[in-house]
């Protein structure tokens, strides 16, 4: 069934419901598709679509078929709240960065910090040299290959439930090797 895009836009610029709601379907995908390859998070891009289909509600009144299609219209529309979040973002991370600084006001020492961080790690090696090969393995797959619990168990042509157990059991007993308690 092929609708006709401009028309439902106006028809919902009268308040017809119905009309919107086939405006949505025939061009949400769309819409979405635009806002998540802007934003890459989904979660905020299903928030980003949402914000659009509800200004393309309210402004509807303000489209006009003789300037463009609607599609064009709507894609605008997600295309700027897009940006606006991504530069939401930022600005938010920018301020947190700055008050972060602020309020650290503490000097660091970088050579001992990196000299600590060093022997931490040194002592996480050696810790992981006494796991078992199965925990030990699983256990590098998953923190130092960013793999997935199911790609390890793909991967290692293991069961899930037995590559979960592995790392469960592996990060017990790297904490009582490590002396950390949970």
């Amino acid at each position: 069934m092929d609708i006709d895009i401009e028309q439902c836009l106006v028809r919902a610029a009268g308040g017809d419901q119905r009309a919107f709601a086939e405006l949505y379907d025939a061009t949400s995908s769309r819409v979405f598709g635009l806002v998540l390859r802007i934003l890459v998070d989904r979660a905020q891009a299903e928030e980003v679509a949402q914000e659009v289909f509800l200004e393309a509600w309210r402004q509807a009144k303000r489209f006009d078929p003789t300037r463009g299609a609607a599609v064009s219209w709507l894609l605008q529309i997600a295309h700027a709240r897009a940006v606006d979040r991504v530069r939401a973002s930022q600005a938010q991370r920018d301020r947190d960065r700055r008050i972060g600084e602020r309020d650290l006001g503490v000097p660091v020492d970088d050579v001992s910090e990196r000299a600590e961080i060093s022997l931490d790690a040194a002592r996480a090696r050696q810790a992981l040299e006494e796991l078992p090969d199965a925990q030990r393995e699983a256990i590098e797959l998953a923190y130092f290959g960013g793999y997935t619990q199911s790609e390890i168990a793909e991967r290692l042509g293991t069961p899930l439930g037995t590559v979960k157990t592995r790392l469960r059991d592996g990060m017990i007993r790297l904490r009582g090797i490590l002396g950390v308690t949970a």
